[in-house]
């Protein structure tokens, strides 16, 4: 990470205007603008099928809108290479999959791709070193990937995500798969990233964790953005319950204000 450049905390890394998703005929995103800006935790939360996958997918130039722009660094997406593009930003998908039995060392390194060639590439042990033990992985180096848990293999993808060192992470559902420990050492990491002067976004469905780490989240519901702001403003009972469709209840949390969200059930 030490080669990333950051621009000031504040600023405008990207900026999605008014962007509409289609697939066939429906429209997955309508009419949403969203900025995301360096030195923030942004979390994309809401029901499932509210367009957050889709969103991130958009954002990070593997899909195409239908209507709407997306400008990385001041530059439309798509006036950017791949190859530029992939030592800027990293995506984290919901699934990593690999069709051969590559070692965990072998995934990681995957990461060091994009600066092949580059004066950069000299940084490339140190990168996954480093990877390897943000994400608590030092141990599983020569385990082949496909024989780890679920949760062992996102940490593994996380770790390949953060070789990259790029300025921004995408990372979609990224603690899905992990126990509690591992969930808060993920959200940790990201946190730690933004404040670095990254830019990280997040899908999370765990409200309280997005409560917990987020700076901002930006709540979806049927392809629109519903909020978007600080979690205290974002996260209240009557609009959550509202898009979940479930009575939700939302109390500050006694020793830190964060917001706890609890869905109201039957005692019965």
């Amino acid at each position: 990470m030490r080669h990333a450049v950051f621009p000031e905390p504040g600023e405008v890394g990207l900026r999605a205007d008014r962007l509409r998703i289609q697939r066939g005929d429906r429209t997955i995103l309508s009419d949403l603008t969203i900025e995301i800006r360096p030195g923030e935790l942004l979390a994309l939360v809401g029901p499932n099928g509210a367009g957050k996958s889709t969103l991130l997918a958009a954002i990070c130039g593997d899909l195409s809108p239908a209507a709407g722009t997306v400008e990385f660094a001041g530059r439309s997406l798509s006036g950017w290479t791949p190859i530029e593009l992939a030592r800027r930003r990293a995506m984290l998908p919901q699934r990593a999959t690999m069709s051969f039995p590559f070692r965990v060392a072998e995934v990681v390194a995957m990461g060091r791709a994009p600066w092949a060639g580059t004066p950069y590439a000299d940084e490339d042990d140190d990168a996954v070193a480093e990877a390897l033990r943000l994400t608590r992985m030092e141990s599983f180096t020569d385990r082949v990937f496909s024989a780890l848990s679920g949760g062992e293999q996102a940490r593994a993808a996380l770790a390949r995500v953060l070789a990259q060192r790029t300025g921004m992470l995408l990372l979609d559902e990224p603690t899905a798969a992990l126990d509690l420990h591992h969930q808060e050492l993920v959200l940790t990491l990201a946190r730690d990233r933004a404040r670095l002067g990254g830019s990280v976004v997040v899908v999370l469905h765990d409200l309280g964790l997005a409560a917990a780490y987020a700076d901002r989240i930006a709540l979806l519901a049927g392809g629109r953005l519903v909020a978007d702001g600080p979690p205290v403003e974002v996260l209240t009972a009557d609009r959550l319950s509202a898009v979940y469709q479930h009575e939700i209840e939302v109390f500050p949390h006694p020793g830190t204000g964060i917001p706890l969200v609890v869905p109201k059930r039957s005692t019965g």
